[in-house]
């Protein structure tokens, strides 16, 4: 089953949560690496209720995995660009494990209206993204680009603090 197909299934299914279900999504949102008995000790609620939550958590698939945010201008990737693709039939996921442009794609995603998809991505300057165009368009599907570059970041994250629970 590709990644496509695997989100696709998961997205299809609706898991319910409760409050303490949000609170620890929550401070695991802003601390991935906090211990459970620190995360017990804040909500109220023993060591074996925060376990099987997150179990449940994971196992249902709202939580994918724990991973690092990483700082990107740190990195010396100050240039986001957000770039729009004009394609003939089919689809650019293949370009998501493509060597030249794995290590700048932040996002992917296949979408309505004047383009087929939109590139989220993030490079150290204007010369590596007028690479990643040139080498962009000679990929077959591609026809066309358009692209914007932010000049600022005013939100910038991927966390649960959107989760409303009903």
């Amino acid at each position: 089953m590709s990644q496509n197909e695997e989100n696709t299934t998961q997205n299809s299914q609706i898991v319910s949560m409760d409050e303490l279900d949000k609170k620890i999504l929550d401070l695991l949102t802003v601390d991935g690496r906090k211990s459970y008995r620190k995360i017990s000790r804040e909500l109220g609620v023993s060591v074996g209720t925060v376990h099987n939550r997150v179990d449940k958590l994971t196992k249902s698939g709202i939580i994918n995995k724990f991973v690092p945010i990483v700082d990107h201008e740190k990195l010396g990737y100050n240039l986001t660009a957000i770039i729009g693709l004009e394609l003939q039939g089919g689809t650019i996921t293949y370009l998501v494990d493509k060597k030249p442009f794995k290590n700048n794609l932040l996002a992917v995603y296949d979408v309505t209206g004047q383009f087929d998809a939109i590139l989220i991505a993030k490079f150290r300057d204007t010369f590596e993204l007028n690479d990643f165009i040139k080498l962009l368009l000679k990929e077959e599907p591609v026809i066309k680009t358009y692209t914007q570059t932010v000049l600022n970041i005013i939100k910038e994250e991927l966390n649960s603090s959107m989760i409303v629970v009903d």
